[in-house]
């Protein structure tokens, strides 16, 4: 998977792809130097893995992020409100770290993920900035 970011003030927008194919897009709070529970992770390369909880069901955890643990990407509308550093799939986004359908999102994007790993295949995210 690849993110291609864009950083405001008060939020992060971003577009996910999958094998090439745009799936959906992401908010995510803004950048404050990967401080924790109020800025996302850095730029890299990260892997990913299945999770479960009652609280947000099967969902997304990023491993190995420098200096943060237990980074998830789960259902969530608003960054400020929801996110303490998570990443959130969303349908279409509303404005900086403001989404739309994110629960639809998270599924298109587990159904892809679980395929590969249906497969046996390892998933990786590597998060850029988006250039255009």
């Amino acid at each position: 998977m690849v993110l291609l970011r864009k950083y405001y003030q008060t939020g992060t927008n971003g577009r996910l792809f999958l094998d090439g194919r745009e799936v959906c897009s992401t908010i995510e709070l803004p950048w404050k130097q990967n401080a924790r529970r109020i800025s996302c992770i850095p730029e890299g390369t990260y892997q990913i893995t299945l999770r479960y909880t009652k609280r947000y069901d099967l969902h997304l955890m990023v491993n190995d992020v420098p200096g943060r643990n237990f980074i998830l990407m789960h259902a969530a509308n608003d960054a400020q409100k929801e996110l303490l550093g998570c990443i959130a799939p969303v349908t279409k986004i509303s404005g900086p770290g403001r989404g739309l359908q994110s629960r639809t999102a998270l599924k298109k994007i587990l159904d892809c993920v679980l395929r590969h790993i249906d497969r046996g295949a390892e998933v990786y995210l590597t998060i850029k900035k988006d250039w255009r």
